[in-house]
């Protein structure tokens, strides 16, 4: 099967005419090795990149090229399913199984039978419904909700994250026996960042493709339009290309891409860019990643420079911080007396004007807010201006447990 998928001239023509897999660079061609590879193959594939990377395209493109191909192709977004009614979509009910069941029903996974089921947004799938399919990927068996019988499918599972899993394992969202049972085969799409080469090939196949859907005769673009191109960020990558070519034609009716043209339809400042770095091999003990050191400045730089950058008013400002905090638990629920604790003015934060350590004032600043709610960690990143996520994160690293 290698030999007859090698990757000349006509092979690439095939994944880009049939698929709309396009790209010339090395990391987009060892990904298209790897999907000839591994189509021809039962295993379970997990897909991860960041959003916009075309996840949906390299499984269907993984289904098409499968012995599987003229049986169902069922894509499915686990995050775009409430939790309460994921597991009855995915397996199925009998009438009467809840409220609102007033019919029996198969699920994705019947219907898929002999055939690929997708799941993207994998990570976003909850513990429990993570178990039922751990038993389907092991035996091939389920229970319709409602239902005793055991069921029996033949499904390939491709899943899709734009998350690390490692790091859902490690906070415990999601199963390790799960993760290693469906990245039998694991393929990384890169940012578009990472090979800004390809964005020449993509933005002329948007522009074929759409000029040829509305009839407008394609004459491509200036040098310096494409050169523009690759000098912006794309943090929605391919996807986000896409767009704005389809935009640009069908606003413009022209098949002409000027950088007159194109610079009509950038923003004139772009947010700014996180580069997140997705390594190959992770860590469960410590997991660090730019966008998690990234948060960690901006936690100490909105608190010590937002409002002011003398350090004085910043002390000022958290002690005004202090009394809103204790207002606000005041207001929670009515206290009895004697229901509350006296805070020792040692509990106070303050910081060392001749020692502004950047991460001893993040553990200072957390662990004095940690105190201020009593544990609750909601409340507490809340209060941060971070997620629970980060919170957690920071927690470890400074032992503050």
């Amino acid at each position: 099967m290698e030999n007859e998928f090698e990757l000349d001239s006509s092979t690439l023509d095939l994944l880009k005419n049939r698929f709309g897999l396009v790209g010339a660079s090395p990391k987009m061609l060892e990904v298209f090795r790897t999907i000839l590879r591994v189509a021809p193959t039962d295993l379970n594939v997990l897909i991860t990149g960041e959003t916009g990377t075309g996840k949906e395209v390299i499984a269907n493109a993984i289904h098409q090229l499968s012995k599987r191909k003229k049986y169902p192709f069922i894509s499915v977004n686990c995050g775009a399913i409430p939790e309460t009614l994921l597991e009855s979509e995915l397996f199925g009910h009998e009438k009467g199984a809840f409220t609102g069941a007033y019919e029996q029903r198969k699920g994705y996974f019947e219907v898929a039978n002999r055939g690929t089921i997708f799941l993207d947004e994998i990570g976003e799938m909850p513990v429990g419904t993570q178990v039922k399919l751990l038993r389907v990927l092991e035996t091939g068996e389920f229970n319709r909700l409602g239902s005793t019988e055991v069921r029996k499918v033949d499904v390939r599972v491709i899943a899709a994250t734009n998350r690390i899993l490692e790091e859902e394992i490690y906070r415990g969202t999601f199963r390790q026996d799960l993760f290693y049972r469906l990245k039998n085969l694991h393929i990384i799409l890169p940012p578009l960042r990472e090979h800004p080469e390809d964005i020449p090939l993509l933005a002329e196949y948007f522009a074929q493709k759409t000029c040829e859907r509305l009839g407008i005769p394609y004459k491509g673009f200036a040098i310096d339009a494409v050169n523009f191109l690759r000098g912006l960020p794309w943090q929605g990558n391919v996807r986000e290309l896409r767009n704005l070519i389809e935009t640009i034609i069908q606003l413009e009716k022209t098949g002409f891409l000027s950088l007159d043209i194109v610079k009509k339809y950038i923003p004139p400042a772009l947010p700014p860019h996180i580069v997140v770095e997705q390594p190959k091999e992770t860590s469960l003990l410590r997991i660090e990643t730019a966008k998690e050191a990234q948060i960690g400045l901006e936690i100490v730089l909105r608190t010590l420079f937002e409002l002011k950058k003398d350090v004085d008013l910043v002390k000022d400002a958290l002690n005004e911080l202090n009394s809103k905090i204790d207002s606000l638990n005041s207001n929670v629920m009515e206290l009895k007396p004697n229901s509350y604790q006296i805070v020792d003015a040692s509990d106070s934060l303050s910081f060392d004007k001749d020692n502004l350590n950047l991460e001893e004032i993040e553990k200072n600043l957390i662990s004095f807010a940690l105190k201020k709610f009593k544990g609750n960690r909601r409340l507490t990143a809340k209060a941060l201006g971070i997620s629970e996520r980060t919170l957690y994160r920071k927690i470890n690293q400074y032992n503050l447990d």
